[in-house]
């Protein structure tokens, strides 16, 4: 059965879409065009649909499909109980509806994308440390990282108030602009961030050691979080990965739009997934060349004792990607 949730992650992972927020409905547009619009108890769902084709739609599945109200009829438009939909349903749906209203090149760009580049091979420990160099060399480097360790302790838990506040803080000192709440006001982050936490289990393996699984369910915990709305927009992919990053320092490799763009032009959940599988095969091949050491005293060789091996990974990749764009 689909949810008002399930369609806020589909809508919200498609290009261009923005939620508003109009006469108490939720509607999902492209500029000022609305391709889905829920009812105001969120039980039913309108989206845009041919109307050449609504009528066989509706006669084929009536207690599924409904034509919209009498003024709305000369619009492509269709109607449908979200809760009789199901997840691949829902999916193409969606899909076509939001197709019909962006340019065709955005569509193709988005549902075809190229092929990404080959990956490239593991670093080696001298091109780690010749990074790591680069990387210490940055003013404040581990400042506000330390900082949130310090009022978090040695795990965060978004269940605690404030941990979500810290966390935005930490996100915030890297340049994710979440806006804080103004006095009085109610903090739809946390709020959002929370209920996030209570749907998803992390793996907490060292990144050297996640399994396929693992992966899987990191990517699509990423996913979700990367749709969370705040405010008028979405979280977003560089931020979401960062806050996986730091609830999961050891096992996930975060990245930035450069990063993502250059090795697998894409920011979705399956770049993410590829994401992880290339950390985990350049931890290993790490772990490998220095000998089997523990990994905190492999970082600690490489001049980065204050984070994990995930973390001095990213740097490497800020520093010959990012940093020299």
């Amino acid at each position: 059965m689909a949810t008002v949730d399930d369609v806020r992650r589909l809508a919200l992972s498609l290009p261009r879409t923005q939620e508003h927020l109009i006469r108490d409905r939720v509607k999902f547009r492209i500029g000022s065009i609305v391709y889905l619009a829920l009812s105001r108890d969120e039980s039913e769902l309108g989206f845009a649909f041919p109307k050449e084709e609504r009528a066989a739609l509706v006669a084929a599945e009536p207690a599924k499909f409904f034509l919209p109200r009498e003024s709305d009829l000369r619009f492509n438009w269709v109607e449908a109980h979200l809760g009789a939909l199901d997840q691949d349903e829902l999916t193409e749906l969606v899909i076509e509806a939001w197709r019909m209203v962006v340019p065709a090149k955005v569509a193709r760009a988005h549902l075809d994308p190229p092929a990404a580049p080959p990956l490239p091979p593991a670093p080696s420990l001298a091109e780690l440390r010749s990074s790591d160099e680069v990387f210490n060399g940055f003013p404040g480097v581990d400042r506000s990282w330390l900082a949130l360790r310090a009022d978090t302790g040695s795990a965060l838990d978004l269940a605690r108030a404030e941990h979500r506040t810290a966390l935005h803080r930490w996100l915030n000192s890297w340049g994710c602009r979440i806006r804080y709440p103004r006095e009085g006001e109610p903090d739809r982050f946390g709020t959002e961030l929370a209920a996030w936490w209570r749907r998803h289990t992390l793996a907490d393996a060292p990144l050297a050691r996640l399994t396929a699984r693992d992966i899987s369910r990191l990517a699509g915990a990423y996913e979700e979080l990367a749709a969370l709305p705040i405010g008028r927009r979405s979280l977003g992919p560089t931020a979401a990965s960062k806050a996986l990053y730091a609830l999961r320092p050891d096992t996930v490799m975060p990245w930035d739009a450069a990063i993502a763009q250059r090795l697998y032009g894409s920011r979705d959940r399956a770049a993410f997934a590829r994401h992880l599988e290339l950390g985990r095969t350049w931890a290993r091949a790490a772990l490998e060349a220095a000998g089997g050491i523990p990994e905190a005293d492999l970082c600690a060789e490489l001049g980065r004792p204050a984070v994990s091996l995930a973390k001095v990974l990213d740097e490497h990749l800020y520093v010959t990607i990012t940093h020299r764009a």
